[in-house]
């Protein structure tokens, strides 16, 4: 072994390498790992070899998001924060905090709101917003990304009145007496509104993009696979070029972007080890919030309600086809178990016809499966990227929503046992990228307030922290194509770690959520360090 850079040791190292598993000591040598051990390594230490004690402290290898939108959030962390708003009234009275603050004809954007919990868990009005911005045209995205909340000024001038059609995919709500628009739009109906919005500058962008990953590195975030399109990328590269960039990227294709990726010859791999191509992103359906996840029966009271199909059954066959001929995965976002078997059904055409078989499709959310669709995961290798905080989130709705279906949502130790891999990430900025707060809601499923009660909401899909702790390493570089210079502490993978306060395999589970981050390496370099 080289002479390491750097020795970390008295730790208590948990490598998610299954043929060492637990260590506690560890050599790195640039940006590598190089050496995984007892704490005799200190004995390899040179001149120039930098000696740090650990204290008793937990390493794991660097936490990866497998799902978020990172420029989203970026930007989220300066728009009106409606998350976890109380009430109806509380979301309006920010709402017209920012509005006294902000220029008139200004938009006014924001996201997080949820009906589910206010007294009157019912969609808000374009009427209630048009009280607190006279003067603005506002756009409030709900909590889910999949329905928004537009003033009547919005409306207006989005042209949208009484007698706009919904357009492909998407849907206006309208009040059943007049007939006129609400304020509420569903899915591509957003598309309406928000095109008018100004695209944020490249220097927006990139401003946003370092904020989130100066957010992420407190985190322990190490790895990030990022739902988003051009100003995302373009904003990375920029920030890589400066030599600011210090996170690992997949990067995905929006469906719009497809052809030309193809036509430039783009495949699933292109990159490096900082930024690489991931797959094409695709909408198959709605979501549980927005009640236009797409179902196979309908909507617990709801017998005309199944959902929006964002993309046809036909649609995604087409599509997966042509992205796998050209060497493309597909990673398509399926919430409801009519969406997850259309998908399942498009990816089977291409397995059975010999397309593309080295490529790892994934589904992104998977929240609710008919119960003979979830083996087909496992024998269509099709890995299950999931956000556990989404099942903490949506108890209330899950069981309103879909009743005796829910048994096999958020289905993490199912699908497991099955045989199929999970990748487990957060979709900020429509929940927190905490992956602490995550991997409790994986354990435990409960929220962290405790609800619904100490056995947690079907807790026979609880998973271990070992298995919920894998899905956000191994099994994410496994997803991203990246296992073998990325997701465990093994000699020759990139010196990528997260260094926790606690053992979060021995505490209880309700002190994983206090548990601090004490630093973040990537590359061999600290870029968090709070002892």
């Amino acid at each position: 072994m080289n002479q390491p850079s750097l020795i970390l040791f008295n730790g208590h190292i948990h490598t998610m390498d299954r043929l060492r598993p637990l260590a506690s000591a560890l050599a790195v040598t640039g940006d590598r790992i190089t050496a995984v051990g007892d704490n005799s390594l200190r004995t390899a230490a040179g001149d120039a070899t930098r000696l740090l004690d650990l204290g008793g402290r937990t390493v794991v290898p660097g936490l990866i998001d497998a799902h978020l939108h990172f420029l989203a959030y970026g930007l989220s962390l300066r728009e009106i924060d409606l998350m976890n708003a109380p009430s109806c009234a509380v979301a309006l009275a920010r709402v017209a905090a920012r509005a006294v603050a902000t220029p008139a004809g200004r938009w006014l954007t924001g996201r997080g709101w949820d009906q589910v919990l206010w007294p009157e868990p019912l969609f808000p009005t374009a009427a209630q917003l048009d009280a607190v911005t006279p003067d603005h045209p506002a756009f409030l995205r709900r909590k889910c990304g999949h329905a928004g909340w537009a003033n009547s000024l919005a409306l207006r001038l989005a042209g949208i009145t009484r007698d706009t059609p919904d357009p492909d995919g998407g849907a206006i709500e309208r009040d059943p007496a007049t007939g006129e628009p609400t304020g509420i739009l569903l899915e591509r109906a957003m598309d309406l509104v928000a095109q008018l919005q100004a695209i944020p500058t490249d220097a927006a962008a990139v401003d946003a993009v370092r904020a989130a990953m100066q957010h992420a590195h407190r985190l322990g975030i190490t790895g990030i696979h990022n739902m988003e399109g051009a100003p995302a990328l373009r904003a990375f590269q920029e920030l890589r070029r400066r030599g600011e960039w210090k996170l690992r990227v997949l990067q995905q294709i929006p469906e719009v972007d497809m052809e030309a990726a193809i036509e430039l010859g783009i495949q699933s791999g292109l990159g490096d080890e900082w930024i690489r191509f991931g797959a094409v992103k695709i909408f198959a359906d709605g979501s549980l919030g927005a009640r236009s996840a797409l179902m196979v029966e309908p909507y617990e009271g709801e017998p005309h309600n199944r959902g929006i199909a964002v993309s046809t059954a036909e649609h995604l066959k087409q599509q997966v086809a042509k992205a796998a001929r050209a060497g493309l995965a597909v990673h398509i976002h399926a919430i409801g178990d009519q969406a997850n078997r259309n998908v399942l059904d498009a990816i089977e055409a291409t397995r059975r016809a010999g397309i593309g078989l080295h490529l790892r499709h994934r589904i992104e959310h998977a929240q609710v499966l008919h119960p003979a669709d979830l083996p087909r995961f496992a024998e269509l290798q099709v890995i299950a990227s999931m956000q556990p905080i989404h099942c903490t989130q949506d108890i209330v709705l899950a069981d309103r929503h879909w009743g005796e279906r829910s048994r096999l949502a958020y289905a993490w130790s199912s699908l497991l046992s099955s045989g199929a891999m999970l990748a487990f990430g957060s979709d900020a900025p429509v929940e927190t990228p905490d992956v602490l707060q995550g991997l409790y809601a994986a354990v435990t499923r409960r929220r962290t307030d405790g609800y619904p009660g100490p056995e947690g909401w079907r807790p026979e899909e609880c998973v271990s922290v070992a298995e919920a702790l894998y899905a956000y390493t191994l099994g994410a570089a496994y997803a991203g194509g990246e296992e073998s210079s990325k997701g465990s502490v093994t000699p020759g993978k990139l010196a990528d770690l997260a260094v926790l306060d606690r053992n979060i395999f021995t505490i209880p589970a309700e002190e994983i959520l206090t548990t601090p981050v004490s630093a973040t390496m990537v590359g061999g370099e600290f870029v968090h360090k709070a002892f």
